[in-house]
């Protein structure tokens, strides 16, 4: 499984640049049976009103990472670490991230604020 972030959908959607090392990691995911959602990027997805019910119907159908137990402390563990060293820690990102660690699966993104988690919490990238 590979969990994709808000910005590689908009991406891969995209008229305007579906290019890209992220919507190529992204095609195949779709292909191969293997993307799957992090709740909070399923809700950011899901908040656009001018999404197609087609695209909808997809992200709803896709495998969420449900979080699982004690989520919430290790997430704000998190964040307090990335706080600590003066890193940018969205909230948002920050219970992506930790729903990616959880299951253990990589997050195909395009926001370099993921090299954060990456580099401080041991979140893998796929790129």
């Amino acid at each position: 499984m590979i969990a994709v972030d808000t910005s590689s959908w908009i991406a891969f959607f995209s008229d305007r640049d579906p290019t890209g090392d992220d919507t190529a990691l992204v095609e195949s995911a779709l292909a191969d049976h293997q993307a799957c959602l992090p709740p909070v990027v399923l809700t950011e997805l899901l908040s656009d009103p001018k999404l197609p019910r087609a695209l909808a119907t997809l992200f709803v159908q896709l495998p969420l990472l449900e979080p699982e137990p004690g989520f919430w402390e290790r997430a704000g563990r998190l964040r307090a670490k990335l706080i600590a060293r003066r890193r940018r820690a969205r909230l948002a990102d920050t219970l992506i991230a930790q729903s990616c660690l959880d299951h253990g699966v990589r997050l195909v993104t395009r926001d370099d604020d993921f090299r954060h988690f990456a580099r401080l919490g041991g979140l893998r990238l796929a790129l």
